[in-house]
């Protein structure tokens, strides 16, 4: 391969749906959508562990909010209609229903929910978090929006027995501010 990537995403590789699905559409079932992710994780952490897996679908999910961003969101100077844009097409996509439970726009800190969400809605309880997609996918959502980096965890999750999912967001601080571990404690 000579150190060519095969797999680089490009927003293009959504492709043209009405083109390519004619009869079924953009619509499919959650349940295929569970069996590509949760046998992605399967495979992979059997590879390559636990933490390797988590880091990746991190990483993924990061990758998809920023993609997601450049090419769901209309730009704008309103933290009330980037929440609101937000809020409405991970509802109309089906993605989840995002409420703000606690914001902080100064500090830039947020306390918020994901209802009904793609990934875990409805599984068992498992005892542990499993939204490491999410993490990243709102971080990027985030930084999008602020132009900084944020540190985003999962503190309550479907599967810990939670009815949503809910993230705590913090801005990192830039060179000069605060250190950046300060705010992770």
């Amino acid at each position: 391969m000579n150190g060519e990537r095969r797999y680089k995403f490009s927003w293009e590789l959504i492709g043209d749906i009405e083109k390519g699905r004619p009869n079924l559409g953009k619509s499919a079932r959650l349940e295929v959508y569970r069996l590509m992710q949760f046998t992605f994780r399967d495979v992979i952490e059997q590879q390559l562990g636990t933490k390797k897996t988590d880091e990746l679908f991190f990483k993924a999910g990061k990758l998809a909010g920023k993609e997601f961003y450049k090419n769901m969101i209309t730009p704008t100077n309103s933290i009330n209609d980037f929440i609101g844009q937000l809020q409405k097409v991970l509802t109309d996509l089906g993605i989840g229903v995002l409420r703000i439970e606690k914001a902080d726009i100064e500090k830039r800190q947020f306390v918020l929910t994901v209802s009904e969400d793609l990934d875990c809605s409805g599984l068992p309880e498992l005892d542990y978090e499993i939204c490491t997609y999410d993490e990243g996918f709102i971080s990027s959502l985030l930084e999008g929006y602020f132009k900084v980096p944020f540190h985003v965890k999962e503190v309550d999750c479907w599967c810990t027995g939670d009815r949503t999912c809910r993230f705590k967001a913090n801005a990192l601080m830039l060179k000069g501010d605060m250190d950046i571990s300060e705010q992770l404690k």
